[in-house]
């Protein structure tokens, strides 16, 4: 009966209406994200001309998720993660608000842009854990693989949409014009208003999960047992640990700016397209995935995906051709998706449901922390050279070997990675 459950077509998971409203919901949500994020990069490169300002969104972005996420983890394991989701997202509206504004009237600066991102993302720190444990509850536990193919896939047509979109907004204002940015920040305040619909209009449970008998843990307690579930489950530590360092040495999105402008002069309309390519590469996999199931052999295939994102990084920070760089980074969201694919399933199937939210919180760490860490390790590197596009060249190359690296040291030391094959061991 596995087997038959395993090989559910993923659309099958639309048939549950809850599912099939947030699901739409946070398309448009993740649209006008990916337009902030590229836009903020962007609005920094104008405000600053440096590869650590850069850098620095990911260090802001990244403090609050350490601080915060374990916390958040805790509440959407305790607490209803309905209405946890509804806070944070006005949270995070209220941020993308708070810089449309300040972009608005001429009052924007970089320790602004900062504060609003760090803001953003401390919300996002108890979002993330309650939208993730809150989707098993939409959907069977069968149509589960194909719920989150589906919501990578949306993820990823929005890391096309969002950039190009934004690309073509500031480059409408001749790239330097704060009005567009403007409008970019207003869009993405205006894109949570749609999640924020769905989950007021959701019918199925979302409260917290009940406990067990006997008098109920303190938080604390409750953190601790979070923690021990990921330390004593071999295949959550290896894998996050795997996403962790090759996001951290390969992340060089927050550098686009500087290639598009410094490197293959391609102003704000190349630079929009630059950021989509990543995401397009993600499309084709996530789709490719969704109707042609994986090898069963998928510890394999993850490490592979990962040393691909290693040399199309490589590639991509050789390239002064953007033809290439489009195509280098179209390979790095092939890579990454299946990778995370494969990463993410696994996750969710090996988690009970009372300790969703707890696990999830903990891979943010190394989810995010990982990436904005990257991003962050990249724009020093390139600060350190005189010249932004040597610089950003040398942290991007230097980055994906170190990537292939850990890939290969992963899938020497770890059999329980390169020994993973789906779904029938991750329920054992």
């Amino acid at each position: 009966m596995s087997e038959k459950r395993v090989a559910r077509a993923p659309y099958q998971a639309l048939r549950n209406r809850d599912f099939r409203s947030i699901a739409g919901a946070l398309l448009v949500s993740y649209t006008g994200t990916q337009m902030q994020n590229a836009a903020v990069d962007w609005h920094l490169w104008l405000l600053t001309r440096s590869p650590l300002a850069l850098g620095l969104v990911g260090l802001v972005r990244v403090v609050p998720i350490f601080v915060f996420s374990l916390w958040g983890g805790l509440a959407a394991d305790r607490s209803d993660r309905r209405r946890l989701l509804l806070r944070a997202q006005v949270v995070m509206a209220l941020a993308a608000a708070l810089l449309a504004l300040a972009t608005f009237t001429h009052r924007v600066s970089a320790p602004l842009i900062y504060a609003a991102t760090a803001l953003g993302s401390a919300a996002a720190a108890f979002d993330s854990p309650a939208r993730n444990a809150l989707v098993p509850r939409l959907v069977p536990r069968e149509d589960l693989p194909g719920a989150l193919t589906i919501l990578l896939s949306a993820f990823q047509a929005a890391n096309i949409g969002g950039p190009a979109l934004a690309g073509l907004l500031i480059a409408a204002g001749h790239g330097e014009g704060t009005v567009s940015l403007a409008f970019l920040y207003l869009a993405n305040a205006l894109s949570f208003l749609a999640v924020i619909a769905s989950l007021l209009t959701m019918k199925k449970s979302s409260g917290a999960v009940e406990e067990t008998v006997g008098p109920r843990p303190s938080p604390l307690a409750s953190l601790r047992e979070g923690v021990a579930f990921v330390r004593r489950t071999p295949l959550l530590v290896w894998t996050m640990t795997l996403d962790f360092f090759a996001t951290f040495f390969a992340g060089s999105m927050s550098l686009l700016p500087v290639f598009a402008d410094q490197v293959l002069k391609t102003g704000a309309l190349g630079y929009g397209w630059l950021r989509a390519a990543p995401g397009l590469g993600a499309l084709v996999g996530s789709l490719w995935s969704s109707v042609r199931p994986l090898p069963r052999r998928q510890g394999w295939v993850l490490l592979w995906a990962v040393a691909g994102y290693g040399v199309s990084t490589v590639v991509f920070g050789l390239s002064r051709s953007y033809l290439l760089s489009l195509a280098a980074l179209f390979l790095v969201g092939l890579g990454d998706v299946v990778s995370t694919a494969i990463r993410v399933t696994a996750r969710q199937l090996v988690t009970p449901d009372a300790l969703r939210g707890r696990m999830i919180s903990v891979n943010m760490i190394f989810f995010m922390g990982g990436p904005q860490l990257g991003e962050l390790e990249a724009g020093f590197v390139a600060w350190l050279f005189a010249s932004a596009a040597t610089g950003a060249t040398v942290a991007v190359v230097t980055g994906g070997l170190a990537t292939l690296v850990v890939a290969g040291v992963v899938a020497f030391a770890t059999p329980v990675v390169r020994e993973y094959r789906g779904l029938p061991e991750a329920r054992t």
